[in-house]
């Protein structure tokens, strides 16, 4: 298991047992959530593309209303190969699309749609487990 794999996982068991008096929980929480803002910037994530469109566009989650006059989206990223697969799965139900892999380092895609207003940040290992983080936390300290 990736090491931010495990950081999330933690940060998910402590949200879930998380009340607001708890001002040790939270500060452990908050510790954490900066941690993962650092593993999430210089991790390999593997991103999943649509091959049958022209230039293999990556696949973005939507999380806009209908009514909405601009399409705000994630990019689903992954840890490993299991839930990439898991996710093409569940992306190919009810579609004859077919699907790749391709790797990335956070701060890379990041990067890569930092000019699209509608861009939000990342989703990772979504749908199975959708922990975001919004573009301006992925950071690095020392750059």
């Amino acid at each position: 298991m990736s090491e931010l794999k495990a950081l999330l996982e933690k940060y998910v068991e402590l949200e879930d047992k998380f009340s607001e008096d708890d001002e040790e929980k939270m500060e452990e929480m908050h510790q954490l959530g900066h941690e993962i803002d650092h593993a999430v910037y210089h991790e390999e994530f593997i991103i999943v593309y649509n091959k049958d469109s022209e230039d293999e566009e990556v696949v973005a989650l939507i999380v806009s209303d209908e009514e909405d006059e601009h399409e705000e989206f994630f990019i689903p990223v992954y840890t490993d190969e299991e839930e990439a697969k898991k996710a093409i799965e569940f992306f190919s139900e009810g579609s004859d699309s077919e699907f790749g892999m391709d790797k990335a380092v956070g701060n890379n895609i990041v990067q890569a749609y930092s000019e699209d207003d509608e861009f939000l940040g990342l989703a990772i290992n979504a749908p199975q487990f959708d922990f975001v983080i919004f573009s301006e936390n992925v950071h690095d300290c020392c750059e």
